[in-house]
């Protein structure tokens, strides 16, 4: 099975937010993207379970998404 997480960096709150349709309940934040796919490895199989799944392995497909602005000086 392969589950699909979202990382997406907040501006306003300088932290990286990660969210999934398929891992119900699945929202987190790290200020270090490494830092929030480690928390995931833990996390996402614990919301699976909570969630009924019964599926050993799995695969997260990471999709991340980052927006700087940049301006001229």
């Amino acid at each position: 099975m392969n589950y699909t997480i979202n990382l997406t960096w907040d501006n306003e709150t300088a932290v990286w937010v990660a969210t999934s349709d398929d891992v119900q309940g699945l929202v987190l934040e790290s200020g270090s993207l490494d830092a929030l796919i480690e928390r995931l490895r833990f996390a996402v199989p614990e919301l699976l379970a909570l969630n009924g799944t019964t599926q050993q392995d799995f695969s997260m497909h990471l999709r991340s998404e980052r927006l700087e602005r940049v301006s001229f000086a």
